[in-house]
């Protein structure tokens, strides 16, 4: 269990820097609440962007982003409502995006964002 964790956190952290090169303005890591858990928030241009990272060493159990199901994104979108709620933030665009990042052999591979991955429905 722990070398998943560890698996994710380097994951985020990748996609925290590339998210960056990109020219996104990180808000937040690992928002908490009690409804759920964003891994990170951030701003590009007038949009507010909630990201899903998922890190994989392998695709046998499919790709980064297909871990992404209904019932995740619909967790994720509460939370993000919530987000919006406490910061006073509906006026705002916003999107949901999911970065998967590709791990093997201690070095990250890959990183691909794949925007409005998702959207409220």
């Amino acid at each position: 269990m722990a070398r998943n964790i560890e698996v994710g956190i380097i994951g985020e952290k990748e996609a925290r820097k590339f998210l960056s090169k990109k020219g996104y303005k990180i808000i937040e890591q690992n928002f908490r609440c009690k409804l759920g858990e964003i891994d990170i928030i951030a701003k590009q241009e007038d949009t507010i962007v909630f990201v899903e990272v998922k890190t994989r060493k392998n695709n046998l159990f499919g790709t980064p982003a297909q871990a992404v199901n209904k019932s995740k994104q619909m967790k994720i979108i509460k939370t993000a409502l919530y987000y919006l709620k406490i910061h006073n933030e509906f006026s705002k665009n916003i999107r949901f995006d999911v970065i998967e990042v590709w791990f093997s052999n201690g070095i990250v591979q890959d990183v691909n964002i794949i925007p409005n991955a998702f959207l409220m429905t």
